[in-house]
């Protein structure tokens, strides 16, 4: 980090910071995510010009240039990284047992620490860093959205009155649909079955909307069933 900065070498750091944030909140904002773009070039430039401001700073200090090392460069990223903190938990929720925005949270972290590196002047580094926040987000996505991960969801079925369906049967249909059952709740009526609740487990697409599975409409339509509720 140089102690004296041109006005050219503040303009370009902000320009690369500038476009690097562009690019990574582009991606955010397609995707539908809370920090679009604004919200990632509002960070990343933030750290930037704070790095920047650390710089200017360092030749104000009353010492030679070659003592500018006893300057403690350190407590100044160290503050705006543990100040992101309460800005990336802001973007985490928790509902219904899913936890959501960890990603969002990451980015801005991460887009803080690019910017720091901007404004401190290690430009390959930034640069780097940068392409490879491109490849994590973009690149990667792609590759996950062809990953199969293992989802949960919860089935109540209610026992058509003329059928004579026993809970065998609708075992038997639910592990042909390739389903795993990690919970089983029947409700009788005398000894009559009248509805069953159940925990399921099955394989989809990592990036695959919540829905109602295609084997649970075939399931309702079987004379078995008088009515399903589905909830994922």
């Amino acid at each position: 980090m140089p102690v004296t900065l041109t006005a050219g070498q503040i303009a370009l750091r902000i320009a690369l910071a500038f476009i690097a944030s562009f690019l990574i909140g582009y991606d955010r904002d397609e995707r539908g995510k809370s920090s679009g773009i604004r919200t990632t070039m509002l960070v990343c430039l933030a750290a930037t010009l704070a790095m920047l401001q650390a710089n200017l700073l360092m030749g104000t200090t009353g010492k030679a240039s070659s003592s500018f090392v006893t300057f403690d460069v350190m407590r100044l990223p160290l503050g705006i990284l543990s100040g992101m903190g309460f800005i990336g938990a802001g973007a985490i929720l928790r509902k219904d047992g899913l936890v959501r925005g960890l990603t969002t949270a990451a980015t801005l972290w991460y887009v803080t620490v690019l910017g720091l590196l901007f404004g401190g002047g290690q430009l390959r580094l930034a640069i780097g860093g940068s392409l490879i926040a491109l490849l994590i987000l973009w690149a990667l996505k792609q590759f996950e959205n062809r990953i199969s991960a293992r989802r949960s969801g919860t089935l109540f079925i209610e026992i058509d009155a003329s059928s004579a369906a026993s809970e065998s049967d609708l075992r038997a249909l639910l592990h042909n649909a390739a389903f795993t059952i990690s919970s089983w709740t029947a409700q009788y009526s005398g000894p009559t079955l009248r509805t069953i609740t159940c925990e399921l487990q099955w394989r989809s697409p990592v990036g695959e909307e919540p829905s109602t599975p295609a084997s649970l409409h075939r399931l309702a339509a079987s004379p078995l069933v008088s009515a399903l509720t589905w909830k994922a």
